[in-house]
């Protein structure tokens, strides 16, 4: 399955480079240009970040996210800003499909796992960022990706686990933005560790033979964002080729 996605800074569509605020590229469509590109080609999911959120969650979308959430109902998994019970539910409100935690989830464990026993599992996808040491230690990073916690994803996955943890969108650092191809090693690895998790490969995508191999390695939604806005290959082609696998 391929879930196209959109950043979005001050309602317009973006990306970083690395996650980097001072590297960003901002695109001359709108977002509801690309929803429409999308159903059309009959996505099943979008994932939409607002970066505004993320970089400080007093800064949310949220007029613009409650207009195109609900016009768009169960189309859009969406993450940014969301560090308490009342963000989800008003994104849920709205009509989110998904909704994303991470550093918020990472930086208050006991808190999360509430989430997933009061939500379920369906309805919240866990992020986990990871930066790739050389030992090839999974290091989870937060906040931004400027704080690292010492901890691995495996340890993560195991602590959220129990309370049901279904979807994890795992992203290697290194490669988000960068189109240079995603870490096919760690997405192998982990699809067939946590054979439980429904994993979704985000960062650095660029070609039809990346989505093709990431399908061989056990990882069956695949987030692509930069290379569909610069068509690198169109959403037929991605589609197409998961088809194939």
């Amino acid at each position: 399955m391929i879930i196209p996605s959109i950043d979005i800074i001050k309602g317009k569509v973006v990306r970083l480079y690395q996650g980097k605020y001072d590297q960003i590229k901002e695109y001359n469509k709108d977002v509801q240009f690309y929803i429409e590109k999308y159903r059309t080609h009959q996505v099943k999911m979008v994932h939409l970040v607002d970066l505004d959120g993320a970089r400080n969650h007093l800064s949310k979308q949220t007029a613009f996210l409650k207009n195109i959430l609900k016009k768009n109902p169960n189309f859009f998994q969406i993450g940014g800003g969301i560090k308490k019970s009342e963000d989800i539910e008003m994104l849920l409100d709205f009509g989110a499909k998904r909704v994303v935690i991470g550093s918020s989830a990472l930086n208050n464990m006991n808190k999360a796992k509430k989430w997933f026993k009061t939500y379920g599992s369906e309805v919240i996808t866990l992020a986990i960022d990871v930066h790739i040491h050389n030992n090839f230690f999974k290091e989870v990073v937060i906040s931004g990706w400027k704080k690292r916690t010492g901890i691995s994803l495996e340890y993560v996955i195991s602590e959220f686990s129990p309370f049901g943890l279904k979807h994890v969108l795992c992203t290697d650092i290194s490669k988000d933005g960068t189109l240079s191809g995603p870490n096919f090693f760690l997405y192998k690895e982990i699809s067939k560790k946590f054979q439980h998790i429904k994993f979704q490969a985000s960062g650095g995508v660029s070609s039809l033979k990346d989505i093709s191999i990431l399908r061989k390695n056990g990882i069956k939604k695949i987030i692509v964002g930069k290379a569909l806005l610069e068509n690198k290959f169109t959403l037929l082609e991605a589609k197409k080729c998961c088809q194939k696998e």
